[in-house]
């Protein structure tokens, strides 16, 4: 009686490994490297930095600040931004504002500034230029055009910093607006995404989420006394 063949494919034998080694050896090595237990995947970096020195931010903004920055790295080992929080951001009795996470905050109350070391997009898939923005948080307006564009209302927007030189006003909504348009150079402000730091296991970091966005985390003091955690997508727009 013959014996049945197994349905499974036999392995390369060693006469075509060493024929693909002949042909192309660079390409070998390379694939020995990449798949070697333990090698180290590319990802993005979270890397610390100094006080905010750039003169062209105001000394109202820089002496709020916190002495410690981040810089964030790309894969590719390119630098995408830094990024200073406040030292100690105010803090006001919490809002109970469905679909909303950081309302302790004031709106337009300043958060931080960011550098974009390269051109990028914001959460609306917006050009923005490479440059440095203050952020001041906002929560999106809950019609009918802002609806899908993120599970939370939160937000921080972008402005020039030429154009916000004061670290304590209080900036009413639709002039906050204007100001964060001239970032997008369009009608509509450009922003960056605040979500829920659950699940973040680290104080600061950096992680990579669902659709390549790329997610900061943080530890931030407040005025209360208490601690808060945050995360920001600083890279990755929002679903269309």
């Amino acid at each position: 009686m013959k014996q049945k063949r197994s349905a499974s494919r036999s392995l390369p034998g060693p006469s075509f490994l060493s024929a693909l080694w002949k042909r192309w050896p660079g390409t070998c090595i390379l694939l020995l490297v990449l798949l070697a237990p333990g090698f180290p995947a590319q990802t993005v970096k979270l890397e610390p930095l100094g006080p905010l020195t750039d003169p062209s931010v105001s000394e109202s903004v820089r002496a709020v600040l916190d002495e410690r920055g981040y810089r964030i790295r790309l894969a590719d080992g390119s630098v995408y931004c830094d990024i200073w929080f406040r030292r100690e951001v105010p803090v006001q009795a919490k809002a109970d504002i469905p679909g909303t996470l950081y309302t302790e905050w004031a709106e337009s109350t300043l958060i931080g500034v960011i550098s974009f070391a390269q051109a990028t997009n914001d959460f609306r898939g917006q050009a923005i230029k490479s440059g440095i923005y203050t952020l001041r948080y906002a929560l999106h307006p809950a019609d009918g055009n802002h609806m899908g564009i993120s599970p939370y209302r939160d937000f921080l927007l972008l402005v020039p910093v030429a154009d916000d030189r004061d670290a304590s006003a209080k900036i009413p909504f639709e002039q906050l607006v204007k100001m964060s348009a001239r970032a997008a150079g369009t009608n509509h402000p450009a922003s960056l995404s605040l979500t829920s730091a659950e699940g973040q296991k680290e104080f600061p970091s950096v992680t990579v989420g669902e659709a390549d966005r790329v997610i900061v985390a943080v530890r931030l003091k407040t005025t209360s006394g208490a601690d808060r955690l945050v995360a920001l997508i600083v890279k990755g727009i929002a679903e269309q």
